[in-house]
């Protein structure tokens, strides 16, 4: 929720921060996936909560931190969405899978404990089975990739090359959903980004145009794959983000930036204001 509050208020210390750019229509914000379950950062939160798991719930404090988290983010996010349809977007990752299912290109998540499931538990028994449904047909509705004008972007790397029509009808064809959110480091086809970038800008697409995305951690801000031309800005560790102008060519060293954690406290007016 902090690295959502740091991204609105981002650019504020100059005066114009991001939520008031946003509100003026003069940007976008784009999201990358992956609103559930704290992963390295929260691995001995992730301990307890399944022996509370293994009891039914009976207690479920470290659980509710967790949930708190998940579902706080995707609260503030759904909430930006609706003020802001056409300028604040979310992109689908492969831990938007709150039912743990297996199939539509998802598959069950499990990593320090047995998250997924712990996940689905939870929400069925504190939320009911309605909820937990139609927040899943909620992530089935979020778009698996961005185009714009110099840059793509998806959750993971693309698995493959994967055309238009493929991705406007991903929601009948798994493989697109898989390729474009489970892919691991050294799994893609090695040309898969570069004819991803030539389909959707064209061939006049040069050195310049990057595919953006996250999924795999990286330290020290970013990584490059496929040639350069992929680039992961996941660290769990910092609050990094890229700031793509429109009418310029991207320049990764500038344009990928660490946020202040704290900026968003700035904006924070006392009663009395």
């Amino acid at each position: 929720m902090d690295l959502v509050l740091a991204v609105l208020a981002e650019g504020a210390e100059s005066g114009a921060a991001a939520v008031d750019r946003l509100a003026a229509g003069e940007l976008q914000i784009l999201f990358l996936g992956d609103a559930f379950h704290a992963e390295g950062r929260a691995a001995a939160r992730w301990q307890a909560a399944l022996e509370e798991f293994k009891g039914g719930y009976r207690k479920h404090g470290h659980m509710d931190a967790e949930m708190r988290e998940s579902l706080g983010v995707m609260e503030m996010v759904m909430a930006l969405k609706r003020r802001f349809p056409q300028h604040l977007h979310f992109l689908k990752g492969n831990h938007e899978n709150i039912a743990n299912e297996q199939g539509g290109g998802n598959y069950p998540f499990l990593k320090f404990a047995n998250e997924g499931l712990m996940v689905r538990i939870y929400m069925d028994h504190f939320y009911g089975e309605k909820t937990l449904e139609a927040y899943s047909e909620l992530e089935k509705s979020f778009p698996v990739l961005a185009v714009g004008g110099n840059f793509l972007a998806s959750h993971a790397e693309p698995a493959w090359f994967i055309p238009r029509e493929e991705v406007i009808e991903y929601r009948r064809i798994p493989q697109v959903v898989y390729g474009l959110t489970w892919t691991d480091n050294g799994e893609a086809e090695p040309d898969s980004v570069e004819r991803m970038l030539e389909h959707y800008l064209g061939p006049e697409a040069g050195a310049d145009a990057f595919h953006f995305g996250g999924h795999r951690p990286v330290r020290g801000g970013y990584n490059l794959r496929s040639g350069g031309r992929y680039v992961q800005i996941h660290d769990p560790d910092r609050y990094v983000v890229a700031v793509l102008p429109a009418l310029v060519p991207i320049d990764l060293d500038r344009d990928i930036r660490e946020l202040d954690p704290e900026a968003y406290k700035k904006l924070i007016l006392e009663p009395d204001q």
